[in-house]
């Protein structure tokens, strides 16, 4: 490993824990896609609603039931060109966007049946045809001379670009890495987008043209936003959140303790998962999405015991019940009310983590109960968040943060004059890569309708 504190320095973590067989068996696609036969079949169980709700729940607002009967009708291009249009990461949000929290949670079907219209799976139907047929389903309008600056490389940057792009503008798309993608590249769980989906989809994205890469380029380094207002006609935030949180524990540096955002990329770029090092027993902390992909993913690479442990109750734990029950299929425990208090360890690597149990106040706050439990752990996975870093953003202008966040109005317009934002960077965003998108598509439509018509 890199510099993710991770090494061979205690007994039980080592590499090579199952055969390259077993872990190449382990990551491979989640959900298998569906044959035309079961698209059509699938398709048919539409009830293609008036004011669709499963529409409403769409964070792109993607028109489903048109798409669906696209399909039906046998024409997955049109079909393809209703999610994309609204959604250029349709495909990506086939694989990951949580619809048994959106769209199928909202299916008329589960007033009736146990089981919703599959749309995830549908809508990858749709995208995988074109995008395995290379067919190009945008070109760009006349150059309008405008040129404007996007910050990162991820969704909410690219929807942005692509949608610019489109409407005649030249863009410049800046990245600190040296791949892009961003979380689609080097967050989300390998086994929800294997065969190097990510990249395809986003070589299939920048083939509209017009807009220019530079990576290696990192916000308070080589670039600034200052520097970029006054280059550019426009600029868009979408840098993410750059760091990761504290535990606040002492001693919270020694080895063994790990942040699972970059042990979760470095998961992602490996051609040979079976050489990571991977711990015997292993903690996680925290509750979201990130807790419950490296919790699997441990599991998948031979890990043989792996805890998550959540400091808040089952009900507000913020992993939706799918990613819960996803968890513990693969043998993750996951136990709640569990408060990090001390950090134990031998020759400075981690060997158990001991929490205070919590107990909820009448007003929603926490009060340990006094009762401790103490996890043996040769890893713990610090899954507790990430932090905007506001190097090269704040210094000498008023763009307005609140609680480390980036205010944006209804089209994510900043307080600056030429600053546009979206994606985890912005206040009361949801962390989803559907959510990502629909920021950057509703920015660049702000931007043109600024810089064209003055609005």
């Amino acid at each position: 490993m890199s510099d993710n504190n991770l090494t061979n320095k205690a007994m039980n973590i080592k590499s090579h824990r199952l055969s390259k067989k077993e872990i190449d068996d382990n990551f491979s696609d989640l959900h298998a896609p569906l044959s035309a036969i079961e698209a059509l079949i699938e398709a048919d169980r539409c009830y293609f609603c008036y004011d669709a709700p499963c529409t409403k729940a769409c964070p792109s607002d993607i028109d489903v039931p048109g798409f669906i009967q696209s399909i039906r009708s046998d024409n997955l291009t049109g079909a393809a060109e209703k999610i994309l249009s609204e959604n250029i990461f349709g495909g990506m949000c086939a694989r990951d966007c949580p619809t048994e929290e959106l769209c199928q949670q909202a299916c008329v079907r589960n007033d009736h049946e146990e089981k919703p219209v599959e749309i995830g799976s549908l809508q990858r139907y749709a995208t995988d045809s074109v995008l395995n047929n290379g067919v190009q389903l945008f070109s760009r309008q006349e150059n309008t001379g405008k040129s404007i600056a996007v910050v990162g490389a991820g969704p909410a940057g690219i929807s942005c670009a692509h949608r610019l792009a489109v409407l005649g503008h030249k863009i410049t798309v800046y990245d600190a890495k040296d791949k892009l993608g961003g979380l689609n590249e080097y967050g989300i769980a390998a086994y929800k987008t294997p065969n190097d989906f990510a990249q395809q989809e986003l070589d299939y994205i920048l083939d509209i043209g017009g807009i220019n890469i530079k990576t290696g380029m990192q916000l308070g380094k080589q670039i600034n936003l200052e520097g970029l207002q006054e280059k550019y006609d426009a600029v868009f935030l979408g840098c993410g959140l750059g760091t990761v949180n504290k535990l606040n524990l002492d001693n919270e540096d020694i080895s063994g303790v790990v942040d699972a955002v970059e042990y979760i990329a470095n998961l992602r770029q490996t051609s040979n998962k079976d050489e990571l090092m991977v711990g015997k027993n292993i903690v996680v902390i925290g509750g979201g999405m990130t807790a419950i992909d490296i919790a699997v993913q441990s599991k998948l690479l031979g890990a043989e015991q792996v805890t998550i442990a959540y400091r808040r109750s089952k009900n507000i734990m913020a992993a939706s019940e799918y990613e819960q029950a996803l968890a513990k299929k693969h043998d993750v425990q996951i136990q709640y009310n569990m408060s990090p208090k001390l950090l134990i360890s031998d020759d400075s690597h981690v060997t158990a983590i001991e929490f205070d149990v919590m107990k909820s106040q009448n007003d929603g706050s926490l009060k340990a109960s006094g009762e401790n439990i103490t996890l043996k752990a040769d890893v713990v996975f610090k899954a507790i968040g990430q932090k905007l870093v506001t190097e090269g953003l704040t210094e000498n202008n008023s763009l307005e943060i609140e609680k480390g966040r980036i205010v944006v109005d209804e089209h994510r317009k900043t307080s600056l004059t030429k600053v546009w934002a979206g994606g985890d960077c912005v206040l009361d965003g949801d962390n989803l890569t559907v959510s990502a998108v629909q920021d950057g598509k509703l920015a660049a439509i702000s931007i043109n309708e600024t810089l064209t018509q003055g609005a």
